[in-house]
């Protein structure tokens, strides 16, 4: 089943994109912004609980307001820690963080790389750099992943967070007044290190979220600094109550923010917003929450105040609970795992553990997409550009073997494709793009692909797809297979094994020597199953040689159960294998 295009065969008229209705047979295309894309299949039909985070999934905070406030809370914060004065003149640029970063609190680099942590971008202040000056760091433009000298900046409250290092370390590097050093800088008898600056600047951070005053200032303006969309939001909900899953809410705010905000998404619908929920958990402190978690106690909803001891169950529909562990709440909901969809921004916390520790399906949120798209989109021809380069490459090199004493001057085409990709990457901002850097995919993209069964710009995409619907992950292919062409000659092949399913494959190959080999394959086999009767007469044929399966014996990608599956022992064999000689 495709995900651009959908048919619906043998149905009414079906509504689709809030209400729409279109023929059965003509196929139902969504807009870009409305989709919903596939790592791995999921079966809708499957999901008996739907659930959600707050922050930056059901709550989106505007961008960048939102960040800009948190910024300035930080310096203020940076300030009282006796921090120079001249950092009140930072001000805040949304184009130059993407979330998915490493920091290096050893040199002060804020880096990105690839899936295996080889550097693609390297930012020392508002310094890129290059050649021997990225040498000098990293000999071999790579760095291991490690929780001693590197922390990831993966979410969306990170970006402030992002832009204030940035800041810092070029404030510190190019001032007069201090003195560069490879771990810092120095001002007389006074040595800061860089991972010092960033513990402060995350100290702060922390500190803003947990006692300042962030939540308050976003509650006394929560229409500057919150995305509100309660009719379309309230549709999602009722809609799944109506397909009889449930639906529960599990976020690390605690039960006054999160009234106040989930309130002003919700209650202008004439209901309480808690009535959309049948579970509720805050002050969950994922990832915490998918490990040992913590006590799990009832919330009295009028003055805040949760119970003394632990609540040992059952869960009651639309109450508010606080803490708890992910054992403990699956217990007390029925869930088993896979039977629960849920849906958050945070890859570590929300996406990475559910999905390791639980076995959830997960639905990445991923609100930069929107933009990524609209970019991918008006700039594809500089990826295709990159592809077209990349080809000319492999046929400058493709006639050369192990012989070659000379290599051909393909300096020009590299250089040229380090310029369409600094070209792309700027098409996306300062850092370039959350998912890639020309051809190769970020760490954060890696993540995505592995931890993410789906992912969106927006939790409301599920608005545009049906609650039975099949989520096919496209195919994925290894390198031995997308780069070969099946209607090419393979070139000289002396040998390919003969057994089920396979055949000679020289150059020279036709039938009479296939035919050959099969019966020097069935006469060695033949002479190994003597002379293993010999050894034990009274054991079967059967029990020295499997038979060919007559039915189904893989897995299909269709997240089917395994007793839903077993329908297709009734269907019909697979036509028996022939081998066929290559012309």
């Amino acid at each position: 089943m495709s995900q651009n295009s959908e048919v619906f065969p043998n149905s009414p008229n079906i509504k689709v994109n809030d209400g729409e209705e279109k023929p059965a047979n003509q196929p139902i295309k969504r807009e870009t912004s409305h989709r919903v894309f596939v790592n791995r299949s999921l079966q809708m039909s499957k999901i008996k609980f739907f659930g959600f985070d707050m922050d930056y999934t059901l709550a989106l905070y505007k961008s960048p307001q939102y960040e800009i406030l948190a910024f300035n809370l930080v310096i203020e914060q940076l300030l009282k820690l006796g921090y120079p004065q001249e950092i009140k003149n930072f001000v805040y640029d949304p184009t130059f963080p993407v979330r998915g970063l490493w920091y290096d609190k050893l040199y002060g680099n804020l880096l990105k790389v690839d899936a295996y942590g080889n550097i693609l971008v390297c930012v020392h202040g508002f310094k890129f750099l290059h050649g021997s000056d990225l040498l000098k760091y990293y000999p071999n433009k790579y760095l291991n992943f490690d929780e001693s000298r590197i922390y990831s900046l993966n979410t969306l409250f990170n970006l402030p967070e992002i832009y204030l290092i940035a800041c810092m370390i070029n404030f510190f590097t190019t001032s007069p007044l201090y003195q560069h050093q490879p771990t810092g800088v120095s001002c007389g008898s006074v040595f800061v290190s860089f991972k010092a600056i960033f513990q402060d600047i995350r100290s702060a951070v922390d500190y803003i979220h947990s006692h300042g005053d962030l939540k308050q200032r976003t509650i006394e303006n929560l229409e500057e600094y919150v995305v509100k969309d309660h009719k379309r939001l309230a549709t999602l909900f009722n809609r799944m109550h109506e397909n009889k899953t449930k639906v529960f809410l599990l976020t690390n705010s605690g039960f006054e923010y999160t009234n106040k905000i989930m309130s002003f998404l919700l209650d202008d619908t004439g209901r309480d917003w808690k009535s959309y929920f049948d579970y509720i958990v805050v002050d969950a402190m994922k990832p915490l929450f998918f490990a040992e978690g913590t006590t799990l106690k009832e919330v009295d909803t009028n003055t805040g105040i949760k119970q003394f001891g632990s609540h040992a169950g059952p869960l009651k529909t639309h109450q508010v609970y606080s803490g708890g562990n992910s054992d403990v709440f699956s217990k007390l909901v029925g869930s088993r795992g896979k039977d629960v969809l849920y849906v958050g921004d945070h890859i570590f916390g929300d996406i990475i553990k559910s999905k390791k520790e639980r076995a959830w399906r997960t639905f990445l949120v991923v609100p930069e997409l929107e933009q990524e798209l609209v970019t991918w989109h008006d700039k594809r021809n500089i990826f295709t550009e990159i592809e077209k380069l990349d080809k000319t490459l492999a046929e400058k090199l493709i006639d050369f073997d192990s012989s070659s004493k000379t290599c051909p001057n393909i300096s020009s085409i590299k250089h040229q494709i380090q310029r369409c990709i600094h070209e792309m990457d700027m098409s996306y901002g300062l850092l370039g793009s959350l998912f890639r850097s020309g051809s190769r995919q970020t760490h954060f993209a890696s993540q995505v692909t592995r931890y993410a069964d789906i992912y969106a710009a927006s939790h409301l995409n599920l608005l545009h797809y049906p609650f039975f619907y099949l989520y096919k992950a496209p195919p994925m292919l290894m390198p031995h297979e997308s780069t070969v062409n099946p209607y090419e000659p393979l070139g000289e092949v002396l040998f390919r094994k003969v057994g089920r399913g396979l055949s000679f494959a020289g150059n020279d190959a036709n039938d009479s020597n296939v035919s050959a080999l099969v019966q020097m394959s069935n006469k060695i086999d033949s002479e190994n199953r003597k002379q293993t009767q010999s050894i034990s007469s009274e054991k079967s044929e059967e029990a020295f040689r499997p038979s060919t399966p007559s039915e189904l014996t893989h897995h299909e990608d269709f997240d089917d159960d395994d007793e839903e599956s077993d329908e297709s022992k009734n269907s019909p064999s697979p036509p028996d294998t022939v081998i066929v000689s290559r012309p």
